[in-house]
């Protein structure tokens, strides 16, 4: 039976050389194919679209794989089979950067996203920077209106609110305006600019993964680029040094 693939939320840095390393870890022993969507940034408009492509073919080139623009800028798109046949074979799949609410309302329930997870759970990488990596989480925030406001997210790692760009947000909101952020269950994640947190599952005897329960296995996830990854907790926050335990939807 085929196990998910990697996981990785990153701060920001897609398809650029600084955060090269972790794409190749996602890449490593997977498809050399390289299936990209900038859905988040549609709302931006065609010029903003054709940068993250241009970055995007950059990064493939640098990597050595094939570049697949999946060009998915509304509901329709997302279900239009001619966009969810190019994501079969994936190695890597990635969600970058925009507006995190506009791309989980764009992807959750349609024939793309039920491919996406598909490809994921038999193999394939999943990675999401910035709005990517918040929708990959089960409620993405408003920041504008943290109490309410937000939208249920993609799901993949249910418990955890991502924000990215940490570093610089925490330059300009003090840690206790996050505190409206903070629900029973969630952990808080705060990922800085060219970092990520990446996941595999956790295997306690190095011979056989945990059973899944609900559809949820618990995974490791670590820190890994320039800066570090954070644990909020109502008004304070913890690097993340060692693995993180968290859990993810590897079943419906």
């Amino acid at each position: 039976m085929a196990s998910a693939g990697r996981l990785a939320l990153v701060g920001s840095g897609e398809y650029l050389p600084v955060m090269q390393e972790v794409e190749e870890w996602l890449l490593q022993n997977r498809p050399a194919r390289y299936v990209q969507l900038a859905t988040a940034a549609a709302p931006e408009g065609q010029r903003s679209l054709d940068n993250w492509h241009r970055l995007g073919a950059q990064a493939a080139q640098r990597l050595g794989v094939e570049q697949v623009i999946i060009d998915v800028r509304t509901r329709e798109d997302a279900n239009d089979p001619k966009w969810a046949t190019l994501i079969d074979g994936a190695g890597l799949i990635y969600l970058s950067g925009g507006n995190p609410g506009f791309l989980a309302r764009t992807l959750v329930g349609t024939l793309v996203w039920q491919v996406i997870e598909r490809e994921w759970r038999q193999g394939a990488s999943l990675a999401g920077c910035s709005a990517g990596a918040m929708a990959l989480g089960g409620y993405v925030p408003d920041f504008r209106h943290p109490r309410a406001g937000g939208v249920d997210g993609l799901g993949i790692i249910p418990d955890i609110r991502v924000l990215p760009h940490f570093d610089r947000y925490t330059k300009w909101v003090p840690d206790f305006a996050m505190r409206p952020l903070v629900a029973p269950g969630t952990y808080i994640v705060g990922i800085d600019e060219d970092t990520a947190l990446i996941g595999e599952p956790r295997i306690d005897d190095q011979t056989t993964a945990p059973e899944a329960k609900d559809g949820l296995e618990t995974w490791q996830f670590r820190a890994r680029g320039r800066q570090s990854a954070w644990r909020i907790e109502t008004d304070r926050r913890y690097r993340i040094n060692s693995a993180l335990d968290l859990r993810v939807r590897t079943g419906n």
